[in-house]
């Protein structure tokens, strides 16, 4: 039987959404006339028979199961409609659905699109377990009605506008009115200058709503990172190690005239990373600098080159904390830092006359604050904050620090952040898990309104002219990932590219013998399930799904791999789930784990169960374990949680958190479950899936060389380099005899910098 979250119908014909709110049981108020197909609310308005949802006349993507969550809810105003009501309205016919997932998915985009919040909701109201209220006033225009003792037979409404002004002036013999050619004339041309502005005002209307600006590319020197576009846009400052293959051992920061191919280096080319920002008047650059050597900081130089000088000293790693910001008036520069390595981010302000830091006013919901960025007019800084109720949010503080708020939380990943030229808006880029690319965005500071721009697909590294009428973002292309062999035991020998294509591959598992490599790839179009034998050949395709599927691992016995599969859901977000397949018969079947979403799974050691990370409310993804054969979930951890793998004496779980930054190690206890350390001596990790769990120790690539493998020994608590020169993506496994490794390389890949010219 299925789990009671689930549900079956039979088929049924569904009514349009005005016929349905039409019938007594949706009959609306006096204030929401049944007459009339238009509901406004606040800058919205709500069409019942075209099933739109326009802000300003502007309309807004939202998912049809949202909208439909939506006019159940103005139909009600200020009355509770319950979970039970809307499963009924949402899915009415012999439908197999998570219905508690679904409708949170529903509701959830829905409150994007109204830049509405649960925590201070400004229409949509949670009623915890019984299901929610619409407490937003409600403004529908009224249909003129007759008095009641001259009503005569209804007509027919007029069509358009000039039939309303013909209507209107047609003569009647209470009227007397007299029709003369002047008067025809004059009522002709009126109505046509109505026409007129209306054919106008929608041409506007459509334009702002699909904004197609011509892109230009900017760089095509290979990989570009960390661009800054002069206050002028004139001018672009980045980070580059030079023609050829991307090296972080040889970066260095650049600059560039726009229109100009000549690039200047204005840094010392070593080992670091860069991320830069001009001064308002453009004579010089600021940026932040992480070294192994110790030296990582803020500093100066002139942008038409000349000696650096240091300003600041910061714990900076790899990742989010690298982006700056220049004050419009010269005299503050923002950044990240922390207390100490490793520990968590807040936006401090340093002054360029003292050289004195402080930190804006915290916000109790954010566990980290990164990339800020000025408004144009100096007045507002805008941030990155990663709360333990959502993914990211946006947030802002006054210029000087004060009155720090969060605008809007959100699902997924994001690293770009850029203030409109207006300063009403912010720009941002957002990917979530599952989805083939990442999505620009805009979010409007004051209603909290969210829209999605049509270009910019895969932005990254945004940044505005001080004007804002110049816009430019990063484009990565290329890059496919290749898996790669080193023999450990020859580490002289330099590693070979051991399995490849024209398209990408992640995700290596050896088998427990060692005679099978899993891996996953894309390479006859959607991402699958795939096995080599241990020389990387005679290769398999495992799945036929026809979705994102990845994350394999083997069962101990080596007869089943569990790996995940995602599919985008009916509003569009990724659902992803585990699938366990028998190597023999090779039909995947569906893991019953009664969250009703799993994804990053792993077999204990005795193989009675799988781990693996799921939603766990307003805590994020967390570790949970399943049976093998399915059954109901237990959580193992508190934190943000991915890649479990259990320990070798089955006491523990180690797995990845990104609830802070950077990326860390932490383990949980299952003998009892209910306690959770970070791992002492295991510095912070590069990413969540570039490190594994090996009999004697952990093979790992740091936050702060991304492109070097390390080995923390349990015994004696030491970390030591394995491989240097040697980035991976996606993926480490370590043959059972402890002779090879496997890793996924990005192989080459590109990084340009666009220009979009009279952004608006």
């Amino acid at each position: 039987m299925p789990n009671s979250n689930f549900l079956w119908y039979s088929p049924a014909p569904k009514r349009p959404l005005d016929r349905q709110l039409s019938m007594p049981e949706n009959r609306l108020t006096e204030s929401g006339s049944s007459g009339s197909r238009l509901i406004r609310f606040g800058s919205f308005e709500a069409d019942l028979h075209t099933q739109e949802l326009r802000k300003h006349g502007v309309r807004l993507r939202v998912p049809g199961q949202s909208f439909q969550v939506l006019l159940m809810l103005l139909t009600r105003p200020g009355n509770l409609v319950t979970r039970e009501e809307l499963q009924r309205a949402l899915w009415p016919s012999d439908t197999f659905v998570d219905f508690d997932h679904g409708l949170s998915a529903a509701v959830n985009r829905l409150r994007d699109a109204l830049g509405d919040s649960a925590d201070q909701p400004l229409y949509i109201e949670t009623l915890p377990r019984r299901g929610y209220r619409f407490i937003g006033p409600i403004e529908t225009p009224k249909l003129a009605t007759e008095p009641e003792a001259t009503k005569t037979e209804p007509t027919a409404a007029p069509s358009s506008a000039l039939e309303v002004a013909f209507t209107s002036a047609r003569p009647s013999a209470e009227s007397g009115t007299v029709w003369t050619p002047k008067r025809i004339t004059a009522l002709v041309l009126t109505c046509a200058v109505c026409v007129a502005l209306g054919l106008l005002a929608d041409k506007l209307r459509k334009a702002a709503s699909t904004f197609n600006p011509h892109i230009v590319q900017l760089t095509a020197l290979g990989y570009v990172n960390n661009a800054a576009l002069s206050p002028d846009g004139t001018r672009l400052a980045f980070e580059w190690s030079g023609p050829g293959v991307p090296s972080p051992e040889h970066l260095a920061l650049y600059v560039k005239t726009i229109g100009d191919e000549t690039v200047q280096r204005l840094t010392e080319s070593k080992p670091q990373l860069l991320s830069p920002a001009w001064s308002p008047d453009g004579a010089q650059l600021a940026f932040h600098r992480i070294a192994k050597d110790g030296n990582g900081g803020i500093y100066l130089v002139p942008s038409q080159g000349g000696p650096e000088r240091k300003l600041y000293s910061t714990h900076a790693s790899f990742g989010r904390s690298l982006p700056i910001a220049w004050s419009p008036d010269g005299k503050l520069i923002a950044f990240a830092e922390a207390p100490f390595s490793g520990g968590h981010l807040a936006i401090n302000l340093l002054s360029i006359d003292t050289l004195e830091a402080k930190q804006i006013e915290h916000n109790d919901r954010c566990q980290d604050e990164v990339t800020p960025t000025f408004s144009h007019d100096g007045k507002y800084l805008a941030y990155l904050c990663f709360p333990t109720s959502s993914d990211f949010a946006v947030a802002t503080v006054r210029s000087d620090g004060s009155r720090s708020r969060i605008l809007k939380e959100f699902k997924g990943y994001t690293s770009a952040l850029a203030w409109t030229g207006d300063n009403k808006r912010l720009l941002f880029n957002q990917f979530q898990t599952g989805s083939d690319h990442t999505d620009l965005r805009e979010l409007t500071i004051a209603d909290g309104s969210v829209s999605d721009l049509s270009f910019g697909k895969d932005a990254e590294t945004l940044s505005t002219s001080a004007k804002g009428d110049r816009l430019t973002f990063a484009v990565e292309s290329g890059g496919n990932n290749t898996i790669w062999r080193a023999d450990l035991t020859h580490l002289q020998d330099p590693p070979v590219e051991f399995i490849s294509s024209t398209r990408d591959q992640l995700g290596p598992k050896y088998s427990p013998d060692g005679a099978h490599i899993l891996f996953a790839s894309n390479r006859t179009g959607a991402q699958e399930i795939w096995m080599s034998d241990a020389a990387g050949g005679n290769l398999a395709q495992l799945t036929h799904l026809g979705q994102s599927s990845g994350s394999p691992d083997w069962s101990p016995d080596g007869k089943k791999i569990a790996f995940d599969s995602r599919v985008p859901v009916k509003d569009g977000s990724p659902h992803a789930d585990v699938y366990i397949l028998d190597l023999v018969e090779r039909v995947p079947r569906k893991l019953n784990s009664g969250n009703g979403e799993a994804s990053v799974p792993s077999w204990s050691n005795d193989g009675k169960w799988i781990y693996f990370a799921a939603g766990g409310g307003e805590g994020g993804d967390r570790i949970y374990r399943v049976p093998s054969d399915g059954g109901q979930a237990i959580a193992i951890s508190v934190s943000h949680g991915y890649a479990p793998k259990e320990s070798l004496d089955g006491r523990y779980v180690y797995f990845a958190s990104s609830a802070s930054s950077p990326t860390t190690l932490l383990i949980a206890s299952l003998k009892p479950i209910g306690t959770e350390s970070r791992v002492e001596g295991v510095p912070a990790l590069s990413f969540a899936g570039n490190w594994t769990l090996a009999r004697d120790g952990i093979y790992f690539y740091p936050a702060d060389d991304f492109s070097t493998l390390n080995y923390f020994d349990f015994a004696s608590k030491t970390v030591r380099p394995i491989l240097t020169g040697q980035p991976a993506f996606f993926g480490i496994s370590v043959s059972p005899d402890r002779r090879y490794i496997l890793y996924a390389k990005i192989h080459i890949p590109k990084r340009d910098t666009m220009l979009i010219d009279n952004f608006r």
